[in-house]
């Protein structure tokens, strides 16, 4: 077989095999190749100039982690058994976000596998894992991937992950991967030994930016559009979350994220089955999902943090940080109703004006009322359970369903986990693990925090804690947060007019010092209470029946209803 790698700088380059080395021949545009050598089962790196064997900046597997040798994976080996497997349309999904080293005690994409029935039950069609690229150490959010094209070898390899992605499909489970391409991770990374992938033109708050527009860009922009190529075709991941797209800074006259679609359409063709890309984006600009032909990047959808922070500083009356631009009833509304709560309006934590008009479809906005930024970004990484009553966690829940917007929730939401989600690392470097874990705490010291007050992140108990308590399910309130999350989930399937994307349809009255609102789509009506009193709400027509309820606490007038405090009624 032969072997090749890209280089432009490199005066010689060899492959390491054990104790032997192979030189290799340059070829075009920097690339150099070696044939007749055989790669299965041995592990190799490559020398550059006669220096220290680095591993593969292709790499598709790190069995020794990000310090050892590459090793070569034939992808057609792997026995597939949802060999006619569909993902559903984006359009109508109810996505839900994992981690695969604490979703189960093990950790591991074999034990993850144990627990899709529970999703299957809940009424999940979409499963979103969190980075699983190659980073250093055992654990970690999997935000500082170096070796891109490689999976986790704590959470099983490359063999793993086809494991539990075949496991999802053939129980009608879709996949989403989350991948990141803003930036490399800061240890055992050797991706700057091999070619310009960084750039000092640009900075991003992780330094360096990735050279997306500079000399060798090229190649560059080629290695990250394979990685996508990789996870969709050969590990038949139905669709990609990408990172922080508004790091990704690009003055090309093709942008990136465009070019990048255009290919992930041409393998859907070729592949014949939908694949999705889905942008996370702090710009609330419209020009993400917008067709190429409009000015757009075309991508599917993306995440739409406006409606998580409506949400969460109308229960919790939190205020400080970005919460400062919200917590009205009127931004709650204009979230229902438009998608995006600022549209180039004035954001006060900003201190300018933020966002565009967006004129799209709830199909091509992701919501949330958790994820995993939105809790482990906290200093002690609070869940909504573990801010807000039961009650308000229902109504929360309610909203989110109801919303014209794609849902997707966050590992254990669904029953009211106890257990944190807390940003948790296991850098090897010494002296970079303590820069985390000093820099974690000067960072909440600005909100008041004492350095022993914030968990440390690189100890283990911090990443053990983090884990789902499946045993939780055995107590009586989580069983029934659970059983409402199933019940709103069924009614979203059921009522055609809950899927309906289109935010031209919605109809929403509000009243903002009584805090209550009401959001009617077609023929269903949801009524909801956000206030700590009860509140008489007048209704246009005659009330109809009632589909489902937080509590017992309501009654329905001729056209009228009254609900208790923190409640929700959901009516046909």
């Amino acid at each position: 077989m032969s072997v090749s790698v890209w280089v432009p700088a490199a005066k010689s380059v060899d492959v390491v095999l054990a104790e032997s080395r192979t030189p290799m021949v340059q070829g075009r545009g920097g690339w150099w190749t070696a044939e007749g050598v055989q790669l299965n089962g041995t592990p190799y790196r490559f020398a550059i100039d006669g220096g220290e064997p680095l591993a593969d900046p292709r790499s598709a597997s790190q069995p020794e982690g990000v310090f050892g040798p590459s090793l070569h994976v034939d992808h057609s080996r792997f026995p597939w058994t949802a060999r006619s497997w569909h993902a559903p349309p984006l359009r109508a999904a109810v996505i839900y976000e994992l981690h695969i080293g604490t979703f189960t005690p093990e950790g591991t994409f074999d034990a993850a596998i144990g627990a899709l029935e529970h999703l299957v039950r809940l009424g999940i069609s979409h499963v979103e894992i969190m980075p699983v690229a190659e980073f250093s150490g055992t654990r970690g959010w999997g935000y500082d991937g170096v070796f891109l094209n490689a999976p986790h070898h704590a959470y099983g390899g490359p063999d793993g992950l086809k494991r539990f992605v075949d496991a999802c499909h053939t129980r009608g489970l879709a996949v989403i991967l989350d991948v990141v391409y803003n930036h490399f991770g800061p240890s055992g990374n050797v991706m700057p030994r091999f070619g310009p992938y960084v750039t000092d033109r640009h900075r991003t708050p992780w330094g360096p930016s990735v050279n997306l527009d500079g000399a060798g860009s090229d190649e560059v922009r080629r290695f990250f559009i394979d990685n996508a190529v990789m996870w969709l075709r050969d590990y038949r991941i139905d669709g990609l979350r990408l990172d922080a797209v508004h790091a990704l800074i690009d003055q090309a006259a093709l942008p990136f994220l465009e070019e990048l679609a255009q290919d992930a359409r041409a393998l859907s063709a070729h592949l014949r089955r939908p694949v999705a890309l889905i942008a996370e984006s702090d710009l609330n600009d419209p020009r993400l999902v917008r067709d190429p032909l409009a000015g757009g990047m075309g991508l599917d959808a993306h995440w739409c943090d406006d409606f998580h922070h409506a949400v969460h500083a109308l229960l919790t009356g939190e205020t400080s940080g970005y919460y400062a631009d919200f917590g009205r009833m009127a931004q709650l509304a204009r979230a229902f109703q438009s998608g995006y709560v600022y549209q180039g309006e004035y954001a006060p934590s900003r201190g300018r004006r933020h966002g565009r008009p967006a004129g799209l479809s709830g199909h091509q906005l992701v919501a949330c009322i958790q994820n995993h930024d939105q809790i482990g970004n906290r200093a002690r990484g609070e869940r909504l359970s573990q801010l807000v009553s039961m009650p308000k966690l229902r109504l929360g829940a309610a909203l989110l369903f109801v919303a014209p917007h794609v849902p997707m929730l966050f590992m254990g939401e669904e029953w009211a986990a106890r257990s944190p989600f807390l940003y948790f690392a296991g850098f090897d470097d010494p002296a970079l693990a303590d820069g985390v874990r000093n820099g974690r705490r000067d960072e909440f010291a600005a909100f008041g925090w004492k350095p022993e007050d914030v968990p440390d992140p690189m100890a283990a108990e911090t990443f053990q804690s983090s884990k789902l308590r499946w045993d939780e399910l055995r107590d009586h309130a989580h069983a029934d947060m659970l059983a409402w999350y199933r019940k709103l989930i069924l009614v979203r399937r059921a009522e055609p007019d809950l899927t309906d994307g289109r935010f031209d349809r919605v109809q929403v009255r509000f009243d903002e010092e009584q805090r209550w609102i009401t959001v009617r789509r077609g023929r269903v009506l949801m009524a909801a209470n956000l206030s700590g009193d009860a509140r008489h709400i007048d209704v246009d027509g005659t009330v109809p029946s009632v589909v489902a309820a937080s509590s017992g606490d309501f009654r329905i007038g001729e056209c009228s209803i009254d609900l208790g405090a923190d409640s929700v009624v959901i009516l046909r």
